[in-house]
């Protein structure tokens, strides 16, 4: 593969919401990244409440254990808006790209032995092979991770130069 190929894709957004936000990876409170801290913040929040409503049986050695649900409720609390944060940030970003592919004009993949350069209106970013570090396929998208990451949904492409995309990052790309 000496010669440079070029591949054009038709990026619509639809095809990349649906990757980018599928399951509940948009959710703030449910994202893969949030579910576990939320479901913590409420059982220690449920355990506070009934110790709150029961703290008149406990004796006054006991009241310290009543403060220390109450801290680690204000930790849990702590942590998931923290990890709300980081889901909201990253889904600023994903619209923030997105918008960008909804308008663009020239949306292509430029590959030889050498060099992987995407370019987005004339925006090009330019990798070398060694640069990657990491690629999966699916039926829906291929994912390549490292200088930059890319995820480019199968729909926005032929099916000849998906398979052939396939075929050259395997090739390229050693994990």
């Amino acid at each position: 593969m000496s010669e440079e190929k070029v591949i054009v894709l038709q990026p619509k957004r639809k095809d990349f919401e649906e990757i980018y936000f599928s399951g509940k990876q948009g959710s703030l409170f449910f994202s893969s990244t949030t579910k576990g801290k939320m479901i913590t913040t409420i059982v220690v929040g449920l355990i506070l409440l009934i110790m709150f409503f029961f703290k008149d049986d406990f004796t006054k050695e006991k009241s310290g254990i009543l403060y220390f649900v109450s801290f680690l409720f204000l930790l849990c609390a702590v942590f998931l808006s923290v990890s709300i944060n980081k889901v909201s940030r990253w889904k600023k970003q994903v619209n923030h790209y997105l918008n960008k592919l909804e308008n663009c004009k020239i949306y292509e993949i430029r590959f030889d032995d050498n060099f992987f350069t995407v370019n987005i209106d004339n925006e090009k970013e330019t990798s070398e092979w060694k640069d990657f570090n990491y690629y999966d396929s699916n039926n829906e998208f291929i994912s390549v991770e490292g200088k930059y990451s890319y995820m480019l949904p199968r729909k926005s492409m032929s099916e000849k130069d998906y398979s052939y995309l396939k075929q050259v990052l395997k090739k390229n790309i050693t994990e």
